[in-house]
């Protein structure tokens, strides 16, 4: 067997194509989509429960008549209760969805470059007896 000892071996072929070499922020495009699709998903369900504790105080506190809509000091106060939480999640979930969203404006903008790369072979024909060794 002869090893051609360039980088034609160096190049391992992945079955489903996802091991290419990009430059530039293409590198980091799927980490990026990863990445903001989880914490993105992670700020709704935040979001959810605490709208769910939100609803659950204001129904705890009119139990005894009073309204969570007051004016009073103790209705303010619940009604904050999750107010610096709920501005994070929704500043969070922006910031998510952004990444996730350029992650996946870079690589739709360079799907086609990493085909380019994969199937260059410097004109070499290659058939079935080169590959058996006949």
């Amino acid at each position: 067997m002869e090893d051609s000892g360039t980088e034609d071996s160096a190049r391992q072929d992945y079955g489903d194509g996802d091991h290419r070499s990009h430059q530039g922020l293409a590198r980091y495009a799927r980490p990026a989509l990863i990445a903001g699709a989880v914490i993105a998903v992670v700020c709704v369900a935040l979001l959810v429960i605490i709208f769910f504790l939100d609803s659950f105080n204001a129904t705890i506190y009119s139990v005894g008549g009073k309204d969570v809509k007051d004016a009073t000091d103790e209705a303010r106060a619940i009604r904050d209760t999750y107010a610096a939480a709920r501005l994070g999640g929704i500043i969070f979930l922006v910031a998510g969805v952004a990444l996730a969203a350029a992650g996946g404006l870079v690589m739709y903008r360079h799907r086609n470059e990493a085909r380019r790369d994969l199937g260059e072979e410097d004109g070499e024909d290659v058939d079935f007896e080169d590959l058996a060794g006949q």
